[in-house]
């Protein structure tokens, strides 16, 4: 297919872009950064740079598309104004989607969050109902950051209510890769297990790679919502063990496939996108939180 990849220049769009290549697909990459005025290397997405808050580079990338995915976005609400990462997000979203609607692009795959249930980044913190948390779980998000993801999806929802798009939403946990492990995971993986907003979870970026890649060759009609995260917890503790240390009672403990899973149920990638995780955090720590490339 021909497929169109926005924020192809971040940790998750380099990664997936490499994925749909191998995949044997036709990419054509876009982000804000510079584009590179030499010769592309043999085998290496086309780029155009856009700014998919304007509609029109928006209408100009996506043109053409078989299909889309949108892992653009200001990545947290930490370090832009509210309104800034607001804006943003959700405006890149629709002109996007837009553009795909028009020009009768069949597949859009949208890179949510799993900050979508509101855990993360609350003004008022208040706990999961139930743990795994899954797609049913009830949204109430409060940042500006997780509400642009969950009015995201829901433009996702109106696209398939107006056309004959096909939307997957996918929520990926925190997001590592070979050179994130050591400085987000090493200390949580040596230290106690403190509360958590998202219960520990975490994905390897090249297992978020084939999810993506999985989503964008999907049939699957309507929209579909999608979590993705590691099979394990960070520090592979006994998961039962560390919720009753840290919250009691206060959440509901689900069944889980193992000991040491993660606080994200993905059975449901597993069951429709024929997904699995297959890297862990000690696929690239020590058991002091140190990177194995350093020994």
């Amino acid at each position: 297919m021909k497929v169109v990849i926005t924020g192809a220049r971040g940790k998750v769009g380099r990664v997936a872009t490499q994925a749909l290549l191998d995949a044997g697909h036709d990419v054509l990459a876009t982000d804000m950064t510079r584009p590179s005025f030499e010769s592309e290397h043999q085998g290496s997405a086309r780029y155009q740079m856009a700014d998919l808050t304007r509609a029109g580079e928006a209408f100009a990338v996506v043109r053409g598309a078989d299909a889309v995915v949108h892992a653009a976005a200001i990545p947290d609400p930490l370090h832009n104004p509210p309104h800034v990462v607001f804006e943003n997000n959700l405006m890149a979203t629709f002109n996007t989607l837009e553009a795909a609607v028009r020009f009768g692009a069949r597949r859009f795959v949208y890179i949510s969050s799993e900050t979508v249930p509101g855990f993360n980044f609350p003004e008022r913190p208040f706990l999961p109902q139930y743990a795994p948390v899954d797609e049913e779980h009830p949204s109430h998000p409060q940042d500006p950051y997780a509400l642009s993801k969950y009015f995201g999806e829901q433009l996702m929802t109106a696209a398939v209510e107006r056309s004959g798009i096909r939307c997957i939403s996918l929520r990926p946990s925190w997001v590592q890769n070979e050179d994130s492990y050591e400085q987000n995971l090493g200390p949580l993986v040596t230290g106690p297990a403190a509360p958590s907003g998202n219960l520990w979870s975490y994905v390897d970026v090249y297992d978020l790679a084939d999810a993506i890649v999985l989503a964008t060759e999907s049939i699957l009609s309507g929209h579909e919502v999608f979590y993705v995260a590691a099979a394990d917890n960070i520090g592979s503790r006994n998961f039962e063990e560390i919720v009753r240390q840290n919250y009691g009672s206060k959440i509901e403990l689900r069944a889980t496939s193992r000991p040491d899973a993660s606080g994200i149920s993905c059975e449901k990638a597993r069951r429709l996108l024929n997904w699995t995780p297959r890297r862990s955090w000690k696929d690239y720590l020590d058991a002091e939180g140190r990177s194995l490339s350093r020994e």
